[in-house]
């Protein structure tokens, strides 16, 4: 959505300008008319540098759409943030909702030298219930919590949790990564909590929050109400103006602590623009942050002062604390911390796109007797060990319409593999998939590795299936070649031979331990196309896999 308005010509309340300095701004969207409107006002009162008049052009624009452009320009790309689209432009000032934005950049693009003056609105995000529902749970006499919630999404068949795209929505993501960490604490009391909550998270997932909104129930019935959307993560500021629209069912607002990392709003400044301009848009960040007209704009579009303070205007949710800690200096028109780093936040997204990417996947386990190998870190579990019990979580995530297949990199000469399970769906397969795992065994001697990975490739391509993310999962600990294996060269030319641009093929390899020897594994990557992982500590192995499964792009069509 972009929608634009200029402000201040040439000429402000007489005066003439001996030139003009224009800043473009794009804002996110529920922040955009107040900024547009505190924009005019400033200019019009004749704001100026060194005699030459601001202008300000203020857009509406969606913050991924705004990420695709950035990115674009650096020669990265975020996930999820798509290619550029027709008429979004590079701002001079970008005000997102979010600095998870602006870390996901960084992250990409270290040498991106953005400047961030500092956040201009708060909200915080919350979870939301339809008011109902809610109640029915005791609330707003019972605060409840992470584990309430945990439970819910996680055993009841009645509830709806649903979440807006987290690679394309920041609010969406605080929730992913609040609600994953409370989920990797409850794994110690109850495993398989952090699976079952990304499963049903995937279930119901809208690419829009629009999309999301739309699905909340519109009568209090109990059939509308188990048919509606019954949990989601949201920012204040839409449960604030979803309830001024006195609908049909409320919703309340959940404020759980520790609480989700809020919309702050951050204000930054692009590289390579002009130091008139950069001295402008310094001049109307302190404008945005210190004066009361903007302040009470806020409340009116349900958002709160940087500070975490409510503006006159905002009219809280029930429960809603009168202010939320930022944990920066009250007035200090600093930007709220952060309790998420760039590293956090692609392990969080690395998990998500795991998850609900459809797949047509062939997983070869190295059965090398180097597998035996002890790991002092995990209790001297095997290097094999690990990998199932890795491979098996992973399993667990993946939804039934996933098709997965199970081989063994034979040992002995001629190399070769051992299939275990064929690739199908995992309706009606899962638990074949899942024993198969549990009976693998290290060989005595060292596995066909290469002339696995070649054979399997060839049985990945023939079965190849459009709309899907066709690959090959190596799961290996580099070590060593078997005996009447191919040659490293013989491999690269045969997967040079075989690769096709209609039918493509990623090789994924998950590395364990610090003997993988990566330079080979880099040069069959290279030409298949897909990536090496390699968990030094292969007690890291569960997030490592994870990594590597997030790599496979979007399917072809």
């Amino acid at each position: 959505m972009v929608a634009g308005v200029r402000v201040g010509i040439n000429q402000f309340n007489g005066a003439e300008c001996s030139g003009e300095v224009h800043l473009t701004v794009a804002a996110a969207p529920g922040l955009a008319e107040a900024v547009r409107s505190e924009a005019d006002a400033w200019t019009g009162e004749k704001a100026e540098i060194d005699g030459s008049c601001i202008r300000i052009d203020v857009q509406s624009s969606d913050p991924a759409d705004v990420a695709a452009v950035l990115s674009a320009k650096q020669r990265v790309s975020l996930t999820g943030a798509g290619a550029p689209r027709e008429g979004v432009a590079a701002p001079d000032v970008w005000i997102s909702d979010s600095r998870s934005w602006l870390q996901r950049l960084r992250s990409a693009a270290p040498s991106f030298a953005f400047t961030e003056e500092g956040s201009v609105a708060l909200s915080p995000v919350v979870l939301a219930m339809p008011a109902p529902i809610a109640e029915s749970l005791g609330w707003p006499r019972k605060k409840l919590t992470y584990n309430d919630l945990l439970t819910l999404i996680t055993t009841s068949t009645t509830t709806r949790t649903g979440t807006a795209d987290p690679t394309r929505d920041a609010t969406a993501l605080s929730g992913l990564l609040a609600l994953t960490a409370a989920a990797t604490a409850a794994d110690q009391r109850k495993p398989g909590t952090s699976n079952g909550l990304l499963r049903s998270l995937a279930t119901d997932t809208s690419v829009l929050r629009d999309d999301l909104m739309a699905q909340l129930p519109q009568s209090a019935d109990d059939a509308a109400l188990a048919a509606g959307l019954s949990l989601a993560a949201m920012p204040e500021s839409d449960v604030v103006r979803y309830n001024a629209g006195n609908p049909p069912v409320p919703l309340a607002a959940l404020y759980l602590e520790p609480a989700p990392v809020p919309l702050d709003h951050p204000f930054a400044v692009m590289p390579e623009i002009s130091p008139d301009q950069a001295e402008a848009a310094h001049q109307f960040y302190g404008r945005l942050t210190t004066g009361s007209a903007f302040r009470a704009q806020l409340g009116t579009a349900g958002l709160r002062a940087p500070d975490g303070t409510a503006p006159s205007g905002l009219k809280r949710p029930e429960g809603a604390p009168a202010r939320i800690d930022t944990g920066a200096s009250a007035g200090s028109g600093e930007a709220a911390a952060s309790d998420a780093d760039g590293a956090s936040i692609d392990r969080a997204l690395a998990g998500w796109s795991a998850v609900i990417a459809p797949a047509r996947m062939l997983a070869i386990v190295d059965s090398s007797t180097s597998m035996r190998t002890p790991v002092p870190t995990a209790r001297n579990a095997t290097r094999m060990q690990l990998t199932i019990a890795a491979a098996r979580g992973g399993l667990s995530l993946f939804s039934d319409d996933w098709a997965v297949g199970l081989w063994q990199s034979a040992g002995g000469s001629g190399g070769g593999h051992s299939e275990l399970v064929p690739i199908r769906p995992l309706t009606g397969n899962r638990t074949t998939v899942a024993n198969a795992l549990a009976g693998i065994r290290p060989s005595s001697g060292e596995a066909g590795l290469y002339r696995s990975i070649l054979e399997g490739y060839r049985a990945v391509q023939n079965g190849w299936q459009a709309g899907r993310v066709n690959s090959v999962l190596v799961l290996t600990d580099g070590v060593g070649i078997g005996e009447g294996d191919l040659e490293l060269n013989d491999l690269l030319d045969q997967l040079a031979e075989a690769k096709t641009a209609d039918k493509p093929v990623q090789v994924i390899v998950l590395g364990i331990g610090n003997a993988v020897e990566q330079p080979p594994l880099k040069k069959i990557t290279g030409v298949t196309g897909g990536g090496v992982f390699v968990a030094e500590d292969p007690a890291q192995i569960g997030a490592v896999f994870l990594e590597a499964l997030s790599l496979r792009t979007t399917a072809p069509r």
